[in-house]
């Protein structure tokens, strides 16, 4: 059985809760303010920890309360914080607006944005692992992350969000590219939206493909999953829940994909279960807190 290795940030997330959303300018009534451990890479690593597998986190903390407190509750989830350093300035925060189901979300990156390659490169990676990476650390760091974790035979997973361009070199050394049909739209320079056809979405994704045997998982929401992989094409259907809270779904699905890919699982089945995992994420407030167990999941997967 294969570890995760994720390099990412990690926030504590400040979450405003509110019956709708301000216009620009104007100021409306808040509900209440919570407190969540967040961070793309945090919020991946809990998800992958809680599912059972062996999980490495490795990034940075500031030395303030936040980073104190999220240290205590990353430690608490079984992950392994050995690659986790301190960096003298604060640590990432974001600061998330909640109405009606739907968030909005500062991110102030702190202490992630000094993550460096240095950082990655004592990372003890196998072949039969997978690394982990997403976009609020620097990308120099992640494509150095990959390459060692390439040349140890680990599989690599990129989710490229919070969107942003990046060389056709980092894309090279992705082996399984996860992202949303907004992002995947945004990299390959083509306008895409809920609306379109699941055939249109497959076609951008060839575009985008790097790599003959690349996979390119596009999620949808409660439309599920579609998948290019290598020259195969699949979708996974999506569940239908009442959502409280999407903050994080993303990152519960990376996390377990991860985990069941760690575990020997095939594509299609690691999909279906990260796909349960993240229906199951979005009916709890929170990102980190929210991630769900194995027997969680697997009630639900068995349920059908």
């Amino acid at each position: 059985m294969g570890r995760v290795f994720i390099a990412g940030s990690i926030n504590m997330d400040v979450v405003a809760t509110a019956d709708r959303h301000p216009k620009v300018g104007e100021t409306v009534a808040g509900r209440q303010v919570l407190y969540f451990p967040g961070g793309k890479g945090a919020n991946q690593a809990v998800a992958a920890s809680r599912l059972g597998v062996k999980t490495t986190l490795i990034g940075r903390l500031g030395k303030d309360s936040f980073g104190a407190e999220l240290r205590t509750f990353l430690g608490a989830q079984g992950i392994d914080l050995g690659s986790v350093r301190d960096a003298d300035t604060h640590s990432g925060t974001a600061i998330i607006t909640v109405a009606a189901s739907d968030n909005t979300i500062v991110v102030i990156p702190g202490s992630n944005a000094l993550v460096s390659a240095d950082d990655v490169a004592d990372a003890p990676l196998a072949k039969g692992d997978v690394a982990v990476s997403q976009f609020e650390i620097p990308l120099p760091t992640i494509a150095a992350f990959f390459q060692r974790a390439r040349s140890a035979g680990a599989t690599t997973l990129l989710n490229p969000a919070p969107a942003q361009k990046m060389s056709s070199e980092l894309l090279a050394l992705v082996d399984i590219l996860v992202l949303n049909e907004t992002e995947l739209g945004f990299l390959a320079g083509v306008e895409l939206s809920e609306d379109d056809t699941a055939a249109r979405i497959i076609e951008v994704a060839r575009k985008l493909q790097a790599r003959a045997d690349q996979t390119i998982c596009i999620t949808l929401g409660k439309r599920g999953v579609l998948a290019l992989a290598g020259g195969e094409e699949f979708a996974v259907p999506g569940r239908a829940v009442k959502a409280v809270d999407t903050t994080g779904a993303g990152d519960c699905f990376v996390g377990a994909l991860a985990s069941q890919l760690a575990s020997g699982v095939q594509l299609r089945a690691a999909l279906a279960f990260a796909n349960a995992a993240a229906s199951i994420s979005v009916q709890r407030m929170g990102a980190g807190p929210s991630m769900p167990t194995a027997a969680e999941v697997a009630a639900v997967v068995n349920a059908g």
